[in-house]
This record gives C-alpha cells, sequence and structure tokens, in this order.
C-alpha cells in the first residue's frame, strides 16, 4: 500500500497537470508570424568574427597611441581590458567548436 507522502505528491502532480491542462485550454490569441527577414546562422558567425578583428584592431591602435604619448592611460587600460575580453570569448568559442567537433567524430556511423 502506498504511503502517506506518495498520496500527497500523486495528488500534487495531479492538481498540478489539471492546472497546466486549464491554463493550455485558454485560447491566447495568435500573433501573425513576423516576415521580416532574419540573418542565418553563418551570417552571424561572419557578423561575429568581423566584429572581434574590429575591436584587436582598434585595442592595437590604442596601444600604439599610448605608445607615442598620444593616448591616456586610462584609454590604453580601456583597450587592452576589451581586448583581453574580446580573446577569451573567441578562444571560449574556438574550445566549445573543438569539442562539439570532437563529440561529432566520435559518433558511431
Amino acid at each position: 500500500m502506498a504511503g502517506p507522502s506518495s498520496l500527497l505528491s500523486l495528488n500534487t502532480a495531479s492538481g498540478a497537470y489539471r492546472a497546466s491542462r486549464d491554463m493550455v485550454a485558454e485560447q491566447v490569441p495568435t500573433i501573425a508570424p513576423d516576415r521580416t527577414e532574419r540573418p542565418s546562422f553563418s551570417d552571424m558567425v561572419a557578423k561575429a568574427g568581423a566584429d572581434t578583428v574590429q575591436t584587436i584592431r582598434e585595442a592595437e591602435a590604442v596601444a600604439q597611441n599610448g605608445l607615442r604619448g598620444n593616448a591616456d592611460t586610462q584609454q590604453v587600460v580601456l583597450a587592452t581590458l576589451e581586448l583581453e575580453t574580446t580573446v577569451n570569448t573567441a578562444v571560449a568559442v574556438r574550445d566549445k567548436l573543438v569539442e562539439a567537433y570532437q563529440e561529432i567524430m566520435r559518433m558511431p556511423v
């Protein structure tokens, strides 16, 4: 025979199921689908790569200006921190891509 705690769990689960069923049964007005053009995954990756390269170039330019004495120390530090964040993000994405590739290669054919 089931103990009181299992009956309580069953009653709780049953009540939650009924509540969710009633919520789904309520009709939500449909919204027309968005017909705007969305960028493809390859477009997003290309844009992210271009943004990364641009950030690196800007940080290098600020660092060179700092060495020449044309930029404040604060500007150089901020550009360096932004560069570090960008490089860390790029490395993390690369690591995940390599990990995904290795996982795919381990799959049986």
